[in-house]
């Protein structure tokens, strides 16, 4: 079990302002991957921020291996000057959709979230799928100015996992 799953963990209050900042937060990063302004989207991050995919059965099982980890905001740099300079594949976008999120306050600046989404993926001829859905585990550093990422896990619900990963989830 996730260390922010815990249930048994003392939790602080979030208060409505700070849950109500998360949210939008948490929605802005969404949208800049749905409205391709995925240059922006590391910017979300913390320097030393991760990022990783990963399936629930490896999570459960507590492997640390998954489909992609990068480690740092200039990977996830890198990541988003490859899908725009290096790799090729066929043109599609995004539509996410997220739930509510459960958030504790794990610290006075830290806030750890659990948001579970669903992501539409249409490709260039129309034809839309549901790509992939699950939940996002992060840990948000809460800061003066806009929050910032210390972590992202994407738990994927599926284990099967379509080729065309190549635009953030």
């Amino acid at each position: 079990m996730a260390e922010q799953d815990n249930p048994d963990r003392e939790e602080l209050p979030v208060d409505p302002a700070l849950r109500a900042r998360i949210g939008d937060f948490l929605l802005d990063v969404a949208h800049a991957i749905d409205d391709d302004r995925l240059e922006a989207w590391p910017q979300f991050f913390t320097e030393r921020a991760t990022y990783r995919i990963t399936t629930r059965e490896n999570e459960e099982a507590g492997l640390p291996v998954g489909i992609m980890a990068c480690a740092s905001r200039g990977m996830l740099e890198d990541r988003i000057n490859a899908l725009r300079t290096a790799n090729i594949f066929e043109p599609h976008t995004y539509c996410h959709l997220l739930g509510p999120s459960r958030l504790r306050l794990v610290a006075p600046d830290l806030v750890a979230a659990r948001t579970n989404f669903s992501v539409i993926r249409t490709m260039q001829n129309g034809e839309s799928i549901l790509f992939a859905a699950g939940r996002y585990q992060d840990e948000i550093v809460i800061g003066r100015e806009q929050p910032l990422l210390r972590s992202r896990t994407v738990v994927l619900e599926s284990r099967r996992i379509d080729v065309l990963l190549v635009i953030p989830i």
